[in-house]
């Protein structure tokens, strides 16, 4: 049986909003009533983030914005990161003496509020909020912050 590789600590956020700057929330299936926009580590330290940010959205919500799809030009790297300490309850995924993660902020917009294809495993619901109620519905401050900033980076 083969172990499991620790997680990287270097990751995505993406921010899955409409034109009218309604964003799709998800429920963690292993964290009762946390929502939270699409996140995902890199598979490998090389790993380009683009590709880790289109693989998660695919993987977390079955909505295609990989290269060469639909959606591809609207998913948009927002050069912003945030540093922060992994939550306790989550750190064992990590190797030893990690304590922090740098999360890379992005955003998709889709043209309506598509239904998400969900993984039971890992998410058990979703909804569509407008922008401000989202942020307020986030257990993750850095992902209520990330929400707030979209009316400047949805142009």
């Amino acid at each position: 049986m083969s172990e499991r590789p620790w997680k990287i600590p270097e990751s995505v956020l993406v921010v899955i909003h409409t034109p009218a700057l309604d964003v799709l929330l998800i429920q963690r299936a292993d964290a009762d009533d946390f929502w939270q926009s699409v996140t995902g580590s890199k598979d490998h330290a090389d790993e380009p983030l683009s590709l880790t940010a289109a693989r998660e959205v695919a993987e977390e919500t079955g909505i295609d914005c990989r290269e060469d799809s639909a959606l591809a030009c609207e998913l948009r790297d927002w050069g912003l990161q945030n540093i922060y300490e992994i939550y306790p309850r989550w750190r064992a995924r990590y190797a030893p003496g990690v304590t922090h993660n740098t999360e890379h902020l992005f955003g998709l917009c889709v043209p309506e509020r598509l239904t998400p294809t969900l993984d039971p495993r890992e998410h058990t619901a979703w909804r569509w909020l407008p922008y401000r109620e989202a942020a307020d519905a986030c257990f993750s401050p850095s992902n209520a912050e990330a929400i707030l900033l979209l009316p400047q980076f949805a142009q």
